[in-house]
């Protein structure tokens, strides 16, 4: 599985470093601590970020999550 985010080229650089940490389950501290800023900037950015318009994306490959039998039974979908 991996994520992806679309509409980054909409956000600043900062921006996108907050989204990318935020969205992978950071918290603000961690945030702010990892990049050198205060909690309040991390949420200001991720506040002006998610106002720009982003979408997170998992995009899962084969079945890692086991929801699909390898044959269809009666009356599923093929």
């Amino acid at each position: 599985m991996k994520l992806e985010i679309r509409g980054m080229e909409r956000l600043s650089y900062r921006e996108r470093q907050v989204v990318a940490l935020k969205e992978t389950g950071y918290n603000n501290e961690a945030v702010a601590q990892r990049l050198g800023v205060s909690t309040s900037t991390i949420a200001t950015l991720h506040n002006r970020a998610r106002s720009k318009g982003y979408q997170v994306v998992l995009v899962v490959e084969g079945d890692p999550l086991s929801l699909f039998d390898a044959e269809p039974e009666e009356g599923e979908i093929e």
